[in-house]
């Protein structure tokens, strides 16, 4: 200070105070931007169009001319991403019908903000080529693989209620999708529910049969979710990534072999399979209406009914309002 000690006899008090304030002010203004930059934290698989938005970069831009910026964390799939989601590790992310189902049952954190059209075709019961297995009905006393909590467990629920069997008449095997692979290939369980790109993958890698896929049994949404706290306070910044989703939903629907190509070092998948389950999958990011939230409503409630989840829980108090 040694400079403003030297003019502060030949400036009035008021001045001297002026030119301190500025000084402080000057150095603080770093400080202050940096504290009012908030942060979207968006939770993503490997697999499906907020990968795609990550890659792009054009979500960035938008949100930073709005005052955030943007974190993404990797998960392997829509049960953990949701347990992150609940827990306040992220804001936003996208997951299958049944993880939010759970996670709803466990915490009232989340809520739906969107959905992508049905896509049934996107998840099968596998079997092997030259098996026994031949129906589902052929599946009792058979032991089947899958991802607790993730889509195909309504898949097989609903599949083998139409067969005329229910989930006691058969061993389920909880495994991710890797494991759950591994002990298809070895014979280890007899079937394996699974979605897609693992389940194209399967069909190109070991010439699994399908037994059955969602076609008449299940529609197989994917739902974009975020945090309670986030959708009510944070709405502009909400709106403006899924706006940025359904801009790269419309590029992705027209072009196939450019998204397989994209995603294919990331997901570990040639990008010729990927595009196999791409054409599987359905594009047009839109609010959840009456029947969306009905069909939710129905997997949440037989699940109550099977005991898999501890609550009957309500999908329309978990539904974004209009406006919010």
């Amino acid at each position: 200070m040694p400079a403003i000690a030297t003019l502060a006899p030949r400036l009035r008090a008021d001045r001297v105070w002026l030119l301190l304030s500025a000084l402080a002010l000057a150095c603080l203004m770093p400080l202050t931007a940096h504290a009012q930059e908030r942060v979207v934290r968006i939770g993503y698989q490997k697999y499906g169009t907020l990968v795609l938005l990550k890659a792009r970069g054009t979500l960035e831009p938008r949100l930073k001319a709005l005052g955030y910026r943007v974190t993404w964390s990797e998960f392997p799939s829509g049960p953990p991403l949701l347990e992150a989601l609940n827990a306040g590790a992220v804001d936003l992310g996208s997951a299958g019908e049944t993880p939010p189902i759970f996670a709803q049952a466990a915490s009232d954190a989340l809520t739906y903000v969107a959905h992508e059209p049905a896509a049934p075709r996107g998840e099968a019961i596998l079997v092997r080529k030259d098996g026994p297995i031949r129906s589902v009905a052929d599946l009792k006393g058979r032991k089947v693989a899958l991802n607790k909590g993730s889509n195909v467990h309504y898949l097989l629920v609903r599949a083998l209620e139409k067969a005329g069997l229910q989930l006691s008449d058969i061993s389920v095997a909880y495994l991710a999708p890797a494991d759950a692979r591994a002990a298809f290939e070895r014979g280890a369980v007899d079937a394996w529910a699974i979605w897609d790109p693992y389940f194209a993958a399967a069909e190109a890698g070991t010439g699994a049969r399908i037994l059955a896929d969602g076609s008449d049994l299940v529609p197989n949404h994917q739902f974009y979710l975020a945090a309670r706290d986030f959708t009510a306070k944070q709405g502009p910044a909400l709106d403006a990534v899924l706006a940025a989703i359904g801009e790269v939903d419309a590029w992705a629907r027209e072009n196939t072999d450019a998204v397989a190509q994209e995603l294919a070092p990331s997901v570990g998948i040639p990008a010729p399979i990927l595009a196999v389950a791409l054409r599987r999958q359905t594009y047009g990011i839109r609010p959840l209406d009456a029947d969306v939230v009905a069909g939710q409503q129905k997997i949440a409630d037989t699940f109550h009914g099977l005991g898999l989840i501890p609550k009957a829980i309500s999908i329309a108090d978990a539904v974004r309002k209009p406006g919010s």
